[in-house]
């Protein structure tokens, strides 16, 4: 008799010994059971016995005085889980009692015996033989200075961050004088910015307007030296710096020793602007009056820091809130540009940490579907940390004023790089909401929201907002560094906003290059004021 299996298991053919042709087939296909099925039951059965073994071996370790056999152990590790009930703890009930128990913190200040590091703690643990009760005790005392310690470690990160972001880099000042002096002193520093011969350009909509409102002369050298390189038409460029009174000379100096030609530069101090000299300014007397209530309100840095309740973020966020940024008129001022460029339909408002990648004449093709507002939104991308902002992580939702107007889970949209279309802002009530938001806030105390000029934007550009792509503007590299050179280095345009500005110490070397790579540290200017690289 001869026994022949096919290929595929599927059929069993068996032969008589003599010859004959007569055969019995037998399918076994059609009982559903096959050789392959047959050899998955035999290996999943194998991987049963070998699992059953892990967990009996493992309870036999964790349970030295518990005697059982192999089945009971199974039934002990499996029974539980079937019947949905959880396993017992083997961790002792007065570990949990000590561990919830309330504990003066101020008792734990000057105490010698209390292990700085987890090696001393074990070895306190191995030599004393402790039993549950004080392995707990001193488990939390160890935990609980570790906690204290950590937070003050981070407020005073914290506020020596605000300290310097705060603070005037002494090579800027040096710059500001040196440039001061210069316009004093040499004819060529005082030249009209532009001729004459240019000036016609300033309301001429064929052209690409830009406007930069900024304080910093290097930091708007910046911007635009990387608009004009990286423009594929810089014939058509018009920008608008405007800055204050004490930096209008040395802003001019600058760029009329340092022309971007052929773009087209335009230096305007705000009392050069006939809107702004003619009766009460808005944002003037908001900024005036939000000085005087956070002074009140805030205390102080030292005030801030004091406070042992808060958690380190929120001392954070209200260090952050006495930035002079914050209340400095050229944060504001946006929310006035169709009354500085009555002449204009259209600008693209840069802020001065950002930095220019690309060409940005394409910006002007882009159809803002009757919005005013061009921005890049802030609640969906790759970077989670970055691209996760809500109007919830600006205003207060816990005062009934923000509740009942707006939706926490609505997407917010950066500053920053923004496509303003001024003929529909002036057919808007855009300003003023923005005014009475802010006159608002002041009114509660700062409780609507804590910082910035962000949140009452968020509000009064609110439904007037056109989202853009985000290669346009590239956001968070100036407080946190997760975002990685090559990722930067192809977005059109990166923006340093947070604390570590790429002028200051503090900026985050591996992306500060990127900023850098605009300045002409041969400079006379830059040499004599030691500003350097790195």
């Amino acid at each position: 008799m001869q026994l022949q299996i096919s290929p595929s298991l599927r059929h069993v053919t068996v032969l008589p010994g003599k010859g004959l042709k007569e055969f019995i087939k037998v399918n076994v296909a059609t009982r559903r059971v096959s050789y392959r099925m047959l050899f998955y039951s035999l290996l999943f059965c194998t991987f049963l016995v070998r699992f059953a073994f892990v967990l009996t071996a493992v309870d036999g370790i964790d349970g030295g005085d518990n005697k059982c056999s192999t089945i009971g152990c199974l039934g002990k590790k499996l029974g539980p889980r079937i019947l949905g009930r959880k396993l017992e703890s083997n961790v002792p009930e007065v570990i949990y009692q000590v561990l919830d128990e309330p504990i003066d913190k101020d008792e734990l200040q000057g105490r010698s015996d209390i292990p700085q590091t987890l090696e001393e703690f074990m070895t306190e643990v191995k030599d004393g033989g402790y039993d549950a009760e004080t392995f707990a005790v001193k488990l939390r005392e160890m935990v609980i200075l570790m906690e204290q310690r950590t937070r003050t470690a981070k407020i005073q990160e914290y506020l020596y961050r605000h300290v310097a972001s705060s603070s005037i880099p002494k090579q800027l000042h040096c710059l500001t004088l040196r440039l001061a002096n210069e316009h004093t002193n040499n004819a060529e520093a005082r030249l009209q910015l532009p001729s004459a011969e240019l000036v016609p350009a300033l309301v001429d909509t064929n052209y690409f307007h830009f406007v930069l409102a900024s304080d910093n002369v290097l930091a708007a050298s910046v911007v635009a030296t990387s608009l004009v390189r990286n423009s594929l038409r810089p014939q058509r460029i018009v920008l608008h710096i405007i800055t204050d009174r004490k930096t209008y000379y040395p802003m001019q100096a600058w760029f009329s020793l340092h022309p971007l030609s052929p773009a087209i530069i335009e230096v305007k101090a705000l009392h050069h602007f006939d809107w702004f000299t003619k009766g009460k300014v808005p944002v003037l007397e908001a900024m005036e009056k939000d000085q005087k209530v956070r002074s009140q309100f805030r205390g102080g840095s030292s005030a801030i820091v004091a406070n042992a309740t808060e958690k380190p973020n929120v001392v954070a966020s209200k260090l952050q809130a006495l930035s002079p940024k914050y209340n400095s008129v050229m944060n504001h001022i946006r929310i006035n540009l169709p009354e500085l460029f009555p002449s204009l339909d259209k600008v693209v408002f840069l802020d001065d940490d950002i930095v220019i990648q690309t060409d940005l004449s394409p910006l002007w093709d882009i159809d803002l579907n009757g919005k005013v507002n061009g921005a890049v939104e802030t609640c969906s991308g790759e970077d989670s940390f970055v691209m996760s902002k809500r109007l919830k992580s600006y205003l207060n939702f816990s005062h009934p004023l923000i509740s009942k107007n707006f939706d926490p889970n609505e997407c917010a949209w950066a500053y920053g790089m923004n496509i303003f279309d001024l003929e529909a802002w002036r057919k808007t009530n855009i300003s003023f909401t923005y005014h009475y938001w802010v006159e608002q806030n002041i009114k509660s105390d700062l409780s609507l929201w804590q910082l910035g000029t962000l949140p009452p934007g968020l509000i009064a550009f609110h439904g007037h907002v056109h989202i853009i792509d985000p290669f346009w503007h590239m956001l968070g590299l100036g407080y946190q560094e997760n975002t990685s050179f090559t990722d930067a280095e192809n977005a059109g345009v990166i923006h340093f906003n947070g604390r570590a500005k790429p002028w200051l110490e503090i900026a985050f070397p591996q992306l500060r290059p990127l900023w850098t790579k605009y300045v002409n540290f041969s400079d006379k200017f830059i040499k004599s004021c030691h500003i350097r690289a790195s």
